[in-house]
């Protein structure tokens, strides 16, 4: 294999589709930074796909001179301490024996061991066919950027207390929502976790920044040992048995599930092992790796969903109560800029309902709203509606699987396909579940459903069928599907994961990160997990058992959605929208 040459046509295709934007109407999907040219390596997806064969390479030649006549035991050894993205993107046009190091899937899996530890199980999924080198990327790019981020936010803390933001709103309207927090976000506490202090400083230290949230007061806590992370809140129903779940297979038959032993219990057990050495050298990370920007004011009511679309986290869309949908440019002005918002002629907003929902594929973007209707929006074309979809009941849930299938949750207890190639025409109409369908989530073959009948069902597309139901103690209300990993959060505060594999959704493990209510969103790839909460904390994790936390943000209202694209992270935070982005 030609690495130069594919070296090229990474670098290349990370191009593509970033093009000058159009006059008339604007591209919102392709306009290119500045900087662009300049930018920092984001975390969570690496440049481009990596297609790096799994076979362990030759030795290097020993006729060569100073590096290539170690042997190759050594060799592999020095470049184990490089960072990832070296070894991925420098060593291969350095030479092609040096490019055989990113080929041993060995020396993958042996770094991805050490990032996330030797007692905990990654990945949770299958491991064949698992991407290690884009695992690893993302891991130590999550590291490097969210470890730090509590003395950051101390510094940061007057400016972000005088930004102008509105007091929460005490209004509370009744309906399908009635699980939502309502407040404005106020100053965030950022609390680093053990793991991420483990893997910067390597030493066995606990400290805790955080701020108050109500007198603004710093408060510190130093040399603390970490206390287990079970929670006492959960721990007597862990005892009662409430962590057993049922499967229901194609052939009807129902089988007990128990948790499998320490996963949900040991959290929190498996970062201090190592010993002190010294004192702690100066944070790698500091001033912070990550910028916070909280976008203009633009919504006058609750935002209840948020999706980071183009590709590059550069649009930011929002949804709120206020029955509008919000089209922002981050990469316009230190803060954002609102480019619109979306609507046709005749209409005083976007909706006339609450817009729940948000699902994005290419240039097309689908908002559906508890007045009954899906709306198509065409990005390249700044935003002109492009269809209406109108349905029986309030829709919960959106899901774009390709380009020309969208799939639609509703109230009334279905799962709807439509083709977007048609103006909306329904393909079908699925009756899969017995209460509300909460979140989609498919791929080309498989459409998986949960709803707050606390079941998540299998249907085969193609062979028009459903193949599984999985009945769990506690509906889902948000999910996360990438491999062969599904990774769901619950109203509880737990994290469920299942192994997919034709067809067959097993059950592995459940998981209290500690949340201690309803998880609102969950991003997982295969090195970064990201989960909120309406407990009011926003969490980044290694995606290992026990999940490791690198960073907790608290904040002063409940997380209702989060949006991951290209390392940016977007959260819907009382009326605002909180962006987290690297810093340039």
């Amino acid at each position: 294999m030609d690495l130069q040459g594919n070296m090229g046509e990474e670098e290349s295709g990370s191009e593509r589709g970033v093009q000058p934007g159009q006059d008339e109407p604007v591209n919102l999907l392709n306009q290119q930074h500045p900087s662009e040219a300049t930018r920092l390596e984001l975390p969570g997806v690496p440049p481009g796909p990596l297609q790096i064969s799994a076979e362990s390479a030759s030795s290097p030649s020993v006729e060569g001179s100073g590096l290539l006549s170690l042997p190759w035991e050594m060799v592999a050894r020095i470049a184990s301490h490089l960072p990832a993205q070296c070894v991925i993107s420098v060593l291969p046009q350095v030479c092609h024996a040096l490019g055989n190091v990113g080929r041993d899937s060995t020396a993958w899996q042996l770094r991805a061991r050490r990032l996330t530890g030797s007692k905990s199980t990654f990945p949770l999924g299958p491991r064949e066919d698992f991407d290690w080198p884009t695992a690893c990327l993302e891991m130590e790019q999550l590291i490097t950027c969210w470890a730090g981020q509590d003395e950051w936010s101390v510094r940061q803390a007057p400016e972000a207390d005088s930004d102008g933001r509105r007091e929460p709103q005490q209004h509370r309207e009744v309906g399908h929502a009635d699980e939502k927090e309502d407040g404005a976000g106020g100053v965030d506490e950022v609390d680093v976790g053990v793991a991420a202090l483990e893997l910067v400083f390597g030493q066995e230290e606990v400290r805790e920044v955080a701020l108050d949230g109500e007198n603004g007061d710093r408060q510190l806590d130093r040399g603390e040992e970490l206390p287990a992370r079970a929670g006492e809140q959960r721990q007597e129903a862990l005892e009662e048995g409430e962590v057993l779940e049922a499967v229901e297979g194609a052939d009807g038959l129902h089988h007990e599930l128990a948790d499998p032993p320490g996963v949900a219990d040991d959290y929190g057990q498996v970062a201090m092992e190592v010993e002190r050495e010294g004192e702690r050298p100066p944070s790698p990370c500091l001033p912070g790796a990550m910028e916070r920007l909280s976008l203009p004011s633009g919504h006058i009511a609750e935002v209840d969903t948020v999706l980071l679309v183009g590709g590059e986290g550069a649009v930011c869309v929002s949804g709120s109560r206020d029955r509008n949908v919000n089209l922002w440019d981050l990469r316009q002005g230190s803060r954002g800029t609102l480019v619109r918002t979306l609507g046709s002629q005749g209409l005083f907003s976007t909706h006339q309902g609450w817009v729940w929902s948000l699902a994005a594929r290419g240039p097309l973007l689908a908002s559906g709203s508890f007045d009954s209707t899906v709306r198509l929006w065409d990005l390249e074309a700044g935003g002109a509606e492009r269809g209406l979809i109108r349905t029986k009941a309030a829709v919960l849930c959106l899901a774009c699987p390709s380009d020309d299938v969208l799939l639609v949750g509703t109230y009334d207890k279905k799962v709807c396909i439509y083709d977007t190639r048609d103006a909306g025409h329904l393909v079908k109409s699925l009756r899969l579940h017995s209460n509300a369908v909460h979140c989609l989530t498919a791929d080309d073959q498989y459409i998986i459903s949960a709803s707050e009948d606390k079941t998540v069902v299998v249907y085969d597309r193609r062979a028009g069928k459903p193949l599984q139901k999985v009945r769990l103690r506690s509906y889902l209300k948000s999910i996360s599907y990438s491999g062969s990993e599904l990774w769901a959060g619950d109203k509880r505060g737990m994290l469920h994961t299942f192994s997919m594999q034709m067809g067959v959704l097993k059950p592995v493990s459940q998981l209290d990160v500690g949340h201690t209510s309803l998880v609102t969103g969950l991003h997982k790839s295969p090195g970064a997990l990201y989960t909120s909460s309406l407990d009011r904390t926003l969490k980044v994790h290694l995606p290992c058992a026990p999940p490791r936390t690198l960073c907790t943000v608290r904040h002063q209202a409940g997380v209702n959605a989060l949006s991951v694209d290209a390392g940016v992270l977007a959260v819907a935070l009382g009326d605002l929208c909180v962006v987290w982005r690297a810093r340039k």
